[in-house]
């Protein structure tokens, strides 16, 4: 990495540290590799999915920031995958050190997750030719990569210099060993050594792990010096007669490339290594090494080693197997066969984030665009009801489309693309979704920010005893004052016309005019009347913004519903990736799409009107921002439409608080589409296009161009589906063969 940190910035992800209040990440520049050091801090007693939440999110807070205009993915561990596999990448690479699904106490999700990892590695790195074998049968680029050395660091050990104080007074000849000591480590081995040769000091360095120190043997002459940074090597190797593998010969070894061999070498140490594979096939016919299988075998090389110690002549064949390889080199080749997987992309952050990657060989039923509700509700049914092959295309990154929420870097759940309510009538959409999640109770309020005062919206009793300092104390006297008020509109036309009828002006200015003016850049008096209907006036003092049968959120998010609706095996994802550069690409016999409309069609007519967002995230030292999740600004002046605050609508208890400011926009993704007749009329256009693609199905909010809610896209979804299902069903049966001819 220190090498590939010569030209790029490179981010080492370590494993994260537990037992802090909230997460939080630190990051350090070592300042003699110049790699960037990422240290993740989590609380203790996290779930596993909440972890990897708090984990993808504080990954995304470090990339967000950098300027990243070509992003590898690089993975050492497949157990890495899950926290990052949602961000897009030029190349994904899967260095494989060491066969880990073999070592002690490994996850029961490393090889699930491994495979996860190899359908989407570009390319496979292997620590030597026994990993090669192993790998190149599983993915189609694998490239073995034997062990090098840093040579020049390793050769100062041949010259004089201070030993470490800690191995000074230790008798000699020393046989030293280095690393981690583990299950890989033959500990019967070292015992009988050290009691055959109790004239021999055998010294470990290195921190003992999975393994208990009671487990150690203890001798006089052995000596466990414990861990220690890689720069006091040579140091400790200057001191030794002979260096030492004594590795078991057990699953945790069969594939292992030991990097040790070549450093003990350019330190000037001879070696005595058990039977490890790839040590005989790289190392096996070298002077300076010697391998034994047994005990009293393993004494007699180290007796041998020793009297190499004294002398240089091994030295020059060690030198020039050395110089055939190095770690330059390997940067070199490696650098290569990712700048051609780059070079392949031909974009500065090209489609590599999928879950599971595919390969273009692989012919699908349905190719889904759109990983928002329209279109995973579509798979999950294609999927999980009519057993089709299903590949799910999105260009963001993340599932859940607009509904993606997250942890932030405060712990607090939040909606990155603004916020989502849940709220529906229908039992089929309720009882739908509650297979994906558990729900939390939660009955949405709203605020309106009036002349410094808050009143609740929709406009009831309440408001109007607070904004005109009245005493209306019944449904009937709230109906008669409105009344009052009211201007009768011959012909409701307009959202101002809706407003006006039933409240009169002075609180149609008040509540409606400026906030519509900011939320779709246009006075409510040009926009269809539906677009304030949606608001009801009230005579009770019923807050509550929606009056629906079920109303609540999901209990661990939108993200984690999506995940489980998206989780079924003939379901495949691929995601940060437009879907015209694959369309072609991965086979696939019928489309369903849920972007726009005028997109698809590559905007034949034109354009059709859509209005967007943008969002203001941030994070407050206090407990609680406002009184209530949404505070709306209908003043004009004011830039923003409203204030979001999360932990209202997740539950969540932290001492700290995170709110959203939301800014309508004209520029940006597609959000809302804009109800005015002259666009209806250029959407009937596109349409008519759409009817004549029998092998497409348009779903959701864009492709139908039409203002739903979450629940009534669900419901869409469900129900062309339903059509789907029965158009195929139909079809199956009008072409089926009679029996006899069958026969």
């Amino acid at each position: 990495m220190s090498r590939f940190a010569r030209t790029a910035d490179v981010v080492y992800w370590e494993e994260p540290v537990h037992g802090a209040q909230g997460p939080s990440l630190g990051t350090r520049r070592c300042p003699k590799t110049g790699v960037t050091v990422a240290t993740p801090t989590l609380p203790a007693g996290l779930s596993a999915d909440a972890e990897t939440a708090a984990l993808r999110s504080l990954l995304d807070g470090l990339l967000d920031v950098r300027p990243v205009d070509r992003l590898v993915r690089w993975y050492y561990t497949p157990m890495m995958l899950p926290l990052s596999e949602h961000r897009a990448a030029n190349a994904v690479v899967y260095d494989c050190m060491d066969e880990l699904a073999n070592f002690k106490g490994a996850p029961a999700t490393l090889l699930p997750l491994e495979q996860r990892l190899l359908d989407q590695a570009d390319l496979v790195f292997t620590g030597g030719y026994s990993l090669f074998e192993a790998k190149r049968d599983r993915h189609p680029s694998v490239h073995p990569f034997p062990s090098s050395v840093d040579v020049a660091h390793f050769a100062a050990a041949r010259e004089p210099g201070r030993e470490p104080d800690d191995q000074r007074a230790i008798p000699r000849p020393r046989l030293g060993f280095y690393g981690v000591v583990d299950e890989r480590m033959d500990l019967a081995l070292l015992a009988a050594v050290a009691d055959q040769r109790p004239d021999w000091s055998l010294v470990i360095v290195g921190p003992v792990v999975k393994i208990s120190e009671h487990d150690l043997p203890r001798r006089h002459n052995i000596h466990y010096i414990g861990g220690r940074d890689y720069a006091a090597l040579p140091d400790y190797l200057r001191g030794w007669d002979v260096a030492l593998m004594p590795f078991a010969i057990n699953d945790a070894t069969r594939f292992i490339s030991p990097t040790k061999t070549p450093e003990y070498l350019a330190a000037g140490c001879p070696v005595v290594s058990t039977p490890v594979t790839d040590v005989i096939r790289h190392y096996g016919s070298v002077a300076a090494v010697r391998i034994a299988a047994t005990p009293d075998a393993f004494v007699a090389a180290c007796a041998e080693a020793l009297t190499l110690r004294a002398s240089s002549e091994w030295r020059d064949e060690v030198d020039a197997l050395l110089a055939q390889g190095s770690w330059d080199k390997v940067h070199a080749e490696m650098a290569a066969l990712i700048g051609k997987v780059m070079a392949a992309r031909q974009r500065p952050l090209a489609a590599a984030a999928a879950v599971p990657s595919v390969h273009r060989s692989k012919r699908y039923d349905v190719m889904v665009v759109g990983a928002g509700f329209a279109g995973a509700v579509m798979a999950e049914r294609l999927a999980a009801d009519a057993g089709k092959r299903v590949l799910v295309v999105d260009r963001r990154p993340p599932i859940a489309g607009n509904a993606f929420d997250r942890l932030d870097d405060a712990g607090v759940l939040i909606h990155q693309y603004g916020p989502h309510i849940f709220h529906t009538n229908s039992a089929d959409v309720f009882d739908y979704l509650s297979r994906f999640t558990e729900w939390r109770p939660y009955e949405h309020r709203v605020l309106a920010s009036v002349d410094g005062r808050l009143m609740p919206m929709p406009i009831n009793r309440t408001t109007l005893n607070l904004l005109y300092g009245l005493d209306l104390r019944t449904e009937d006297e709230a109906a008669a004052f409105l009344a009052s008020r009211a201007e009768p509109v011959e012909v409701v036309r307009t959202s101002a016309d809706v407003v006006i009828s039933a409240v009169g002006r002075e609180l149609y200015e008040t509540f409606f005019q400026g906030y519509t003016r900011k939320q779709w850049g246009m006075d409510p008096s040009e926009l269809d009347k539906s677009v304030t209907a949606r608001v009801p006036t009230r005579t009770s003092t019923d807050d509550r913004y929606f009056t629906d049968t079920y109303q609540a959120m999901p209990a661990e998010g939108y993200t984690r519903m999506f995940e489980r609706m998206l989780d079924h095996p003939h379901i495949d994802l691929l995601l940060g990736v437009d879907f015209a550069e694959v369309r072609h690409a991965y086979a696939h016999d019928h489309l369903v799409f849920t972007g726009p409309i005028d997109e698809y069609f590559g905007h034949r007519y034109g354009k059709l009107p859509y209005r967007s967002l943008r969002f203001r995230h941030e994070t407050f030292a206090q407990e609680q921002y406002q009184p209530v999740a949404f505070v709306n600004y209908p003043v004009e002046a004011t830039p923003h439409t409203r204030v979001t605050e999360y932990k209202h609508l997740t539950g969540q208890r932290a001492p700290n608080t995170s709110v959203t400011f939301e800014y309508p926009s004209a520029e940006g993704d597609p959000y809302y589409t804009i109800p005015r007749a002259e666009n209806q009329a250029l959407y009937k256009r596109y349409e008519a296009l759409a009817l004549a693609e029998r092998d497409v199905s348009f779903v959701g909010r864009l492709a139908t161009y039409r203002y739903y809610n979450m629940d009534q896209v669900v419901g869409q979804a469900l129900a062309t589906y339903r059509r789907l299902a029965a158009r195929w069903a139909h079809d199956a049966g009008a072409v089926q063969l009679p029996d006899s001819v069958a026969a």
